[in-house]
């Protein structure tokens, strides 16, 4: 005879807990998709049906009943449901708990698409993309030029679009001019292409004293972010790229990287390839098993600091012109990239 245990029924009760919350969150969702008509259970397991969740319109009424005791639904006669106020606010919630680990996943996915060809100079990298109002984007160049020309920038050359065209896959709202700007994580898909493998760690907040990057002050981890941590220390008005670029006192935005120690040798070499062909962006490569900037590494490993590719836009933040940054925003061909100087 077989005996179970209280504790192996608590897991098995939880297990199952879990996957009816999964399925009240499914429907939620669809629901949440016509919160402006109501929907009903045979259109829901259509719906759900696509999406590769097979339910029946029995079980799915029945999650239904579970979403109104909970206040998340409203039933409306016998056509079906709408999303209450409460309900929105849940899958809010929800959504956000799905996508912590976004921001790692995009990194990886956009270094393996990252195809730069070091020695031709062109293949696609990551630029960020920031929109600017039309009216102050001159004002703003001007404002960024030291920037562009400090060592806190990836490299000088940008891609511009206006309102109404498109910056790779990004489109651009009227009334703005959108800045594309080469991103830290082409960094990961350079190394990627030269063999060497990346961690990505945190994105941060890195102190400069007297000229020279001492400390990370701020850091967030990418693996539990769902925002890109550099959007979010801009947000929070954390920098003093301006301070850091023209007193050499300040705080710049930065990432923090691990590699094998095994790779290296060929790492600096492949960085000093590319400051001879104007892509900067690391600041520093560590010694192996030694902490960089303060922070430790993991065993047999370096530490990368990689310069932040929104700095430039950091400084229109501190000097009050309200722009819109989105990180890793797009892949784009290098070779249509323009030099800074033909803008202004």
């Amino acid at each position: 005879m077989r005996l179970t245990t209280g504790a192996s029924r608590r897991s098995r009760f939880g297990v199952i807990i879990n996957a009816m919350n999964k399925m009240l969150l499914a429907i939620l969702k669809v629901i949440g998709r016509h919160e402006e008509s109501v929907i009903g259970s045979r259109e829901i397991a259509r719906q759900l049906k696509r999406q590769g969740v097979s339910l029946s319109e029995r079980t799915v009424r029945y999650h239904m009943k579970l979403l109104d005791e909970r206040g998340f639904t409203e039933v409306f006669g016998k056509e079906g449901r709408k999303i209450t106020e409460k309900g929105k606010q849940e899958l809010q919630k929800a959504l956000v708990s799905e996508k912590v680990g976004f921001v790692i996943s995009r990194i990886d996915t956009l270094s393996y698409l990252t195809d730069f060809d070091l020695e031709k100079m062109e293949g696609k990298v990551i630029l960020n993309v920031s929109y600017i109002p039309e009216g102050r984007f001159q004002d703003a160049l001007r404002k960024m030029k030291p920037v562009f020309y400090s060592p806190y920038t990836m490299s000088d050359r940008v891609a511009v679009a206006k309102g109404g065209q498109t910056l790779g896959e990004a489109f651009v709202p009227e009334g703005s001019i959108a800045l594309g700007t080469i991103c830290s994580v082409t960094i990961n898909g350079i190394f990627l292409k030269c063999g060497i493998p990346v961690l990505s760690r945190f994105g941060g907040v890195l102190e400069v004293e007297d000229g020279v990057p001492r400390r990370f002050v701020s850091l967030i981890s990418y693996e539990g972010s769902s925002l890109d941590p550099l959007e979010i220390f801009i947000r929070s008005g954390m920098t003093d790229v301006d301070g850091a670029v023209s007193m050499g006192e300040g705080k710049v935005l930065a990432s923090f990287r691990e590699i094998p120690m095994v790779s290296l040798d060929k790492a600096l070499r492949v960085v000093r390839e590319l400051e001879a062909r104007g892509i900067r962006g690391v600041i520093k490569i560590g010694e192996p098993n030694n902490a960089l900037f303060e922070i430790p590494v993991g065993m047999d490993r370096a530490g990368v600091a990689i310069t932040g590719g929104l700095n430039p836009l950091a400084i229109l933040e501190e000097m009050d012109i309200q722009v819109q940054s989105k990180a890793m925003s797009t892949l784009y061909e290098y070779s249509r990239l323009l030099p800074l100087k033909s803008l202004l």
